[in-house]
């Protein structure tokens, strides 16, 4: 997990806009100064700070950026976060594509927040998924942890998920947990779905069991009958109101798709200001 994009990405994200050239922004000299406001509409975790002073860093090096907020700070509708002074053309070049990128990514964190902040209290953890938008996965699993959550897998080099086609290919739970740990010695995680498969994956010691739609009973269940060192994941269909009873039955992490999934934009503005 990157906390700072690569020059690549951001000269992607700025390529992707541009083009062949910024048609509209020709119109200004390009020895004309500004200054610029960006202020959030709504109240938000902040987040994102690298990836929107790179977009306008790789634009022009001589643009200032002041920020009045930190990353990771919770600031409330219509705070200014900050201000950036420069060539004018530049900044509105640079003005889409770091606000998308903010915009995006505090979201993340802002949710990441409510979700950790309906478990607090408890032992659980809430984590990621790889449901990520294409070309963002590092920047968002930042943004998990920017806003208090943890991440999962980042990607599938780094962790074993065996999942139930996993174990139909494989021929069994035990089958597919023997032949991981032949192959790798990174954590070993196995889905479950009822509590006789659950009974299955015990034996089997794996790292991590995830319980798949579990009912709260049945997780209650799985805690109580699980008595080594395995972990224990709750996931499917959770949601921030249910999400503190199932914290509550003592399981280790809560997976929610909804952190990078059910993504939507924090409502950002930035306003040019002539010098």
């Amino acid at each position: 997990m990157n906390k700072q994009p690569t020059t690549i990405e951001i000269k992607n994200f700025l390529a992707e806009d541009i083009g062949s050239g910024d048609i509209t922004a020709s119109i200004i000299p390009a020895s004309r100064q500004a200054k610029a406001n960006v202020i959030c509409r709504e109240k938000m975790v902040l987040c994102g700070q690298a990836w929107f002073d790179s977009v306008f860093k790789t634009l022009n090096p001589e643009i200032t950026i002041h920020w009045f907020k930190a990353e990771g700070d919770v600031c409330e509708a219509n705070t200014q976060l900050c201000e950036l002074k420069g060539a004018a053309k530049d900044l509105l070049t640079g003005e889409r594509t770091a606000l998308n990128l903010l915009q995006t990514l505090s979201y993340t964190a802002t949710i990441a927040r409510q979700y950790a902040d309906a478990v607090a209290g408890t032992q659980c953890k809430i984590l990621d998924t790889r449901k990520t938008i294409p070309g963002l996965r590092q920047a968002q699993k930042y943004a998990v942890v920017c806003g208090g959550c943890v991440n999962h897998r980042i990607g599938l080099f780094d962790g074993v998920l065996i999942k139930e086609n996993h174990i139909m290919a494989a021929g069994s739970i035990a089958e597919a947990i023997s032949s991981a740990r032949k192959i790798t010695d990174v954590i070993v995680e196995v889905e479950v779905e009822s509590l006789q498969e659950y009974q299955q994956a015990l034996a089997a010691k794996p790292d991590r069991i995830m319980l798949d739609n579990f009912s709260v009973t049945d997780m209650k269940k799985a805690v109580s009958l699980n008595r080594s060192n395995i972990e224990l994941e709750a996931s499917g269909d959770i949601t921030l109101k249910t999400i503190r009873e199932i914290a509550e039955t003592g399981v280790d992490y809560i997976s929610i798709g909804a952190l990078t999934k059910h993504i939507k934009a924090i409502d950002l503005s930035m306003r040019i200001i002539m010098e």
